[in-house]
Parts: structure tokens; C-alpha cells; sequence
């Protein structure tokens, strides 16, 4: 059995269970859980959840009345079941395990108010595949694509519902067009750059099932300020003091 580790989350005392040579949450769900929205009230649905990072960080950050995390991968749906019931969270958070594919038949249509998504970036040969499978399914399109997952929004999320998602940018031709193609129209978006005079490697992005075609560029976030050394927006979306 894969060693487990238990990292600090650096919020409300909560913590995670990751595994030490599996994949592990990365600053993409960090940034996303601070890019998205929810209204009070709300319900989230995460699709691909991982570690179950996105619904422990989002119970968090909002006042979302129920937050489901849907993983394919019964080891990983799991071990995020068990982080929930670590941080006594099982009254507001939801691990199923289940195929994105199926997320129409396994949950009720236009039922979520929200829908979160750091998917796998790569497809084809883009990047090498990681010989974990674990990770490779988490990195590559290996057992859903994006249009998978705009499907399964369409037909999940309530009338003017939103989307959050991260991606990478080589991709973001295609994920604009897959949107407005499903109903799902981009309305803001945020470049990520890990420095000031570098090109953005990752998006975050807000899409409105039947929005209206208008959408906003926010200002971009930078990582890096020098080598090893964050931004103080980065410091604060983390909740960490610059000089610790």
C-alpha cells in the first residue's frame, strides 16, 4: 500500500490525506478555489475532484449549503472521502465516485449552482505521460475530454448556473469554442503568469450556462516576484504571511 501523508491546509485548521508518491493537489486548485464564486446558499458540484482539494478548500471560502466531489478513480474518490471525514465535514461535503461521462445519469439536471474543474491539460502527445497511472489520469485526457465535461455542465448546472475552471493556455482556443458550443459562454477571465515578464502558462476562467456573449479580462495574476518568492498575492490567496 502507497504511503500517505497528511498536509495542513492553512484555513479553518483543515487538513488533507495525500499520497507520497501519487499525485497531490497542486497551486491550479489553490488559485481556482480563489477564482471561484458561490452564492450563498449555493450547491457545488466538482467534477474529477482528486483529493477532494477544491470541496474542502470552497466549504472554506464560501457559504455554499452542500459541496459534492465527483472522482472516477475509486482509491482517490476514497482517500477524499476519508480528508472529509478527517476535517468532520461529511454534513456539508460529498465524495461519489463516478465517470464524468455518466454525471448526467448519476446526478438530478439543472441541480447545481456552481461547477468546478481543474481537468487534465494534456492530450495526444502533448507532455510525457507519467508512468503512475494515478497521475497520468489526472494530467492527460486519458478518461475524459473537455468536452466531456461541458456536457456534463450543460445538463447539470441551473439556468445562468457557472463554471470555474483552470487550463493551460495552448489550449484556449479550443476550450473558448467547446463552451459557447454547449451554451456555456465565457464571461471572465484571468491569465496566470509565474513572472511578470513572462508569457501566462495557465487561465482561470467563468463561463454562464445561457450567459450572453460578453466576457471580461481581468487583470493577470502574477507568481513569482523572484526565484522562490511569491507575490504578495499569492502569499494572501494561500493565507500565508511573506515572512514566515
Amino acid at each position: 500500500m502507497e504511503r500517505e501523508r497528511i498536509d495542513d491546509l492553512g484555513i479553518n485548521g483543515y487538513q488533507i490525506i495525500q499520497k507520497e508518491q501519487g499525485f497531490c493537489f497542486g497551486m491550479d486548485a489553490v488559485l481556482l478555489s480563489d477564482f471561484a464564486q458561490v452564492k450563498n446558499g449555493g450547491r457545488v458540484l466538482d467534477l474529477g475532484t482528486g483529493t477532494g482539494i477544491l470541496p474542502i478548500l470552497m466549504e472554506a471560502k464560501t457559504k455554499a449549503v452542500h459541496l459534492t466531489g465527483l472522482e472516477i478513480q475509486p482509491e482517490m474518490a476514497e482517500m477524499a472521502a476519508r480528508s472529509v471525514k478527517l476535517n468532520h465535514l461529511e454534513d456539508k461535503i460529498e465524495i461519489v465516485e463516478g465517470d464524468i461521462k455518466e454525471a448526467s445519469a448519476i446526478f438530478s439536471h439543472d441541480s447545481f449552482d456552481t461547477i468546478t474543474t481543474n481537468p487534465p491539460y494534456m492530450i495526444g502527445q502533448h507532455g510525457l505521460k507519467n508512468p503512475s497511472e494515478t497521475k497520468a489520469i489526472a494530467r492527460h485526457e486519458i478518461l475524459c475530454t473537455f468536452a466531456d465535461i461541458t456536457a456534463a455542465a450543460k445538463k447539470l448546472l441551473k439556468n445562468k448556473g457557472k463554471l470555474f475552471l483552470v487550463h493551460r493556455t495552448f489550449r484556449l482556443s479550443e476550450i473558448l469554442c467547446q463552451l459557447s458550443k454547449d451554451g456555456l459562454e465565457p464571461k471572465r477571465i484571468r491569465f496566470v503568469h509565474p513572472y511578470i515578464d513572462k508569457e501566462p502558462n495557465i487561465f482561470l476562467l467563468e463561463a454562464v450556462k445561457g450567459g450572453k456573449s460578453r466576457m471580461t479580462v481581468e487583470p493577470p495574476l502574477i507568481v513569482y516576484q523572484k526565484e522562490g518568492k511569491y507575490t504578495e498575492e499569492i502569499y494572501k490567496i494561500y493565507g500565508m504571511n511573506p515572512e514566515e
